[in-house]
């Protein structure tokens, strides 16, 4: 049984903070779907992955591609992503339902702090999954490095 991870970014952007998250996914051996809510925010974080840092790899592909099975990331904005995650990450504040959670081995939500309505979202999201009895925990990066504010566990 998953629970969802609340990362709350008040000092990097998240072209820089997912890459990390998504490496950290990947060493356990979990396969990932970043869900959005937007195709062109979908195009505009492929190119930012693309645009990594030279010296790392970031294996991953839009959905709609001939080998999305294949993907270990994949970034979509469908509610089911084909490559069988087993962990999704919620960006631009997109929808997890509480089923999902549970069905998961993680799910991610990454909102923006500068962004009110980010905030509100996150706040929505958190109480719409505790309040169906999902595990929760909310990590900020305000110190600059994650650390655990607050943790809900399930019921």
């Amino acid at each position: 049984m998953g629970e969802a991870y609340f990362y709350h970014l008040t000092r990097q952007p998240l072209e820089a903070a997912l890459p990390k998250l998504l490496e950290a996914a990947m060493s356990r051996g979990w396969r990932v779907a970043v869900r959005g809510r937007n195709p062109r925010f979908i195009d505009w974080l492929d190119q930012k992955l693309w645009q990594g840092p030279d010296e790392g790899f970031l294996p991953h592909g839009q959905s709609g591609g001939p080998h999305d099975a294949l993907q270990p990331v994949l970034l979509t904005t469908a509610p089911k992503a084909a490559n069988n995650a087993t962990c999704v990450m919620s960006v631009e504040g997109a929808e997890i339902a509480p089923d999902e959670v549970r069905a998961l081995d993680r799910s991610c939500i990454i909102f923006d702090g500068a962004d009110p309505a980010a905030l509100d979202r996150a706040r929505q999201q958190w109480r719409d999954l505790t309040g169906a009895g999902c595990g929760a925990q909310y990590w900020s990066d305000e110190s600059g490095s994650w650390a655990k504010k607050a943790e809900k566990p399930a019921t």
